[in-house]
């Protein structure tokens, strides 16, 4: 699986989870030049609280497009080191 934005692979693995129909990419392929940490978080009942990360590729932003959870729930254990992509991030 690859993630894209702005013309750039962002993630690429063959080891991604899928969960809710978002995949998960390990947090060792994603190219850490890309993100920037956020002050978002949002909770799932039963993964647990998310904290986010813009995207920055070539001087364009993306806020919080990236979700990942720190300390997940027990139930969510297995996502626990993996980012997931929405807003506008291409995964195919």
């Amino acid at each position: 699986m690859k993630a894209t934005w702005n013309n750039q692979t962002i993630a690429e693995s063959d080891d991604t989870i899928v969960v809710e129909n978002n995949h998960y990419f390990p947090i060792e392929s994603v190219k850490s030049e890309f993100l920037k940490e956020s002050d978002t978080h949002s909770v799932c009942p039963w993964k647990g609280t998310a904290s986010y990360y813009s995207l920055e590729v070539e001087g364009k932003a993306n806020k919080d497009a990236a979700w990942y959870y720190p300390h997940p729930k027990e139930a969510a254990k297995n996502i626990a080191g993996y980012v997931a992509f929405w807003k506008g991030v291409e995964v195919k």
